[in-house]
């Protein structure tokens, strides 16, 4: 007897199965987490892994996730801030290894937060909400709502402060022509990734260097440089203004300078005061 191909019945769609990202520094953790989730939820695609805060933005903005879950404490961009550039994009689930770390905001709705080591139960609680709201839209850290904002922008800030102290670049080694210059880092403009390298310009004009502007990022003070595109880390002691543009995105102006840098959706928080 031949076997009939199984078909879908007419007028009905088949859903996509939901998709999340997970980022975390801790690779055994990470993979605890991913684990404990394929267990939980069989249906849910694990589409990617970062090991950073700026890397879970780039695997964002590459894969676009229905959820994200993002460690508190990573090195560089930390989980706060990660979160804050994903935005409403996604439904965000926070990851601490504090219980009491900043609960009550996260208990807003909004959002959501599991602790390290992980309880199967609390993660099942967290699968059971994601589930209920999979049709809501409802999404992560809605940046229209100023009191939530507050309270992210002050966990990012707290985070940062308990971290290590950490020496950043006061000046950067470039071939120019024949020479080689130290560029003081307070003259450079702006960084843009160019293939393998990046273009530093700055008060004496432009170089390229052998360094990624993924590297550069970590170790430029985040007080005066700020990534505002996957390929652009700009001085903010030299911009002047941002021009908000179509579907979230929007313009760094600089002083003394003609050209302008687009900012991408996913940094556009940054400059929501100016």
């Amino acid at each position: 007897m031949a076997c009939v191909p199984s078909c879908s019945l007419p007028g009905r769609t088949e859903m996509p199965n939901p998709t999340a990202l997970v980022a975390d520094d801790e690779p055994l953790l990470r993979e605890r987490l991913i684990t404990a989730l394929a267990r939980l939820w069989p249906e849910l695609d694990i589409v990617a892994e970062a090991r950073n805060g700026r890397e879970a933005v780039e695997m964002f903005d590459q894969h676009a996730p229905d959820i994200v879950f993002l460690d508190v404490h990573m090195p560089g961009m930390n989980g706060i801030e990660a979160g804050r550039c994903i935005g409403r994009r996604a439904k965000i689930v926070f990851v601490t290894a504090h219980e009491n770390y900043a609960a009550e905001a996260f208990r807003q709705g909004a959002i959501d937060y599991v602790v390290k080591p992980f309880d199967e139960d609390r993660l099942g609680d967290t699968v059971r909400r994601l589930r209920h709201s999979a049709n809501s839209e409802s999404t992560g850290v809605i940046p229209g709502d100023d009191w939530l904002e507050a309270v992210l922008e002050k966990l990012a800030r707290e985070i940062r402060e308990q971290q290590a102290p950490q020496k950043f670049l006061s000046w950067i080694k470039a071939s120019v022509g024949t020479a080689v210059r130290l560029i003081p880092v307070t003259q450079i403009f702006y960084l843009r990734a160019d293939a393998k390298y990046t273009l530093v310009v700055w008060q004496g004009g432009e170089a390229l260097i052998r360094r990624t502007i993924r590297e550069l990022a970590d170790e430029l003070d985040p007080q005066q440089f700020v990534q505002i595109h996957r390929s652009t880390i700009v001085n903010l002691h030299f911009v002047s203004h941002v021009t908000h543009g179509p579907n979230e995105t929007g313009d760094v102006h600089l002083t003394g300078r003609k050209e302008t840098l687009p900012v991408s959706r996913s940094y556009l928080h940054l400059f929501r005061q100016m």
